[in-house]
């Protein structure tokens, strides 16, 4: 008798992504414990339905990005971010702390962005990030939940 492996493998219409907001002033976690919370959502490894090749993952609205708890005695000045040009000594060079004078939320989408899959299907997932320095958000009609995973 031929036993076959029966395993669901979730489709791109079998369900509906959800939208969630956080306040990341408000959360008690640092810069990365918030960022791995982040990630997990975009990807949708917290829901049963996770598939590997499959973007299963739910939107989050961040407010206040530029107010997230970074800890570390000397962390602001010794991390670093790089980028490239593309042109001979095109690297350049920025740190944390000038990173949160200029762009406050890109500190933490760097975060969240570096722990999704290194792909054009993470590339799609980080679309799903919404940031927003203020209290105030424009995604009103998607009838955002608050954030669950604390």
């Amino acid at each position: 008798m031929k036993t076959v492996n029966k395993c669901y493998l979730a489709k791109a219409g079998d369900f509906a992504p959800r939208w969630f907001v956080v306040d990341a002033a408000a959360v008690s976690e640092s810069l990365g414990r918030l960022a791995v919370r982040i990630a997990t959502v975009l990807m949708g490894k917290h829901k049963p339905i996770y598939t590997p090749h499959v973007d299963t993952g739910d939107f989050v609205i961040v407010l206040n990005a530029g107010q997230v708890t970074i800890r570390g005695n000397r962390k602001r000045e010794q991390v670093v971010y790089h980028r490239y040009s593309g042109y001979p000594g095109g690297l350049k060079e920025i740190t944390m702390k000038a990173m949160l004078e200029r762009h406050p939320d890109r500190v933490l989408r760097e975060a969240v962005r570096r722990m999704l899959p290194k792909n054009a299907l993470g590339r799609r997932m980080l679309t799903k990030l919404k940031l927003y320095n203020g209290d105030q958000h424009p995604h009103q009609a998607q009838q955002p939940d608050p954030w669950p995973f604390n």
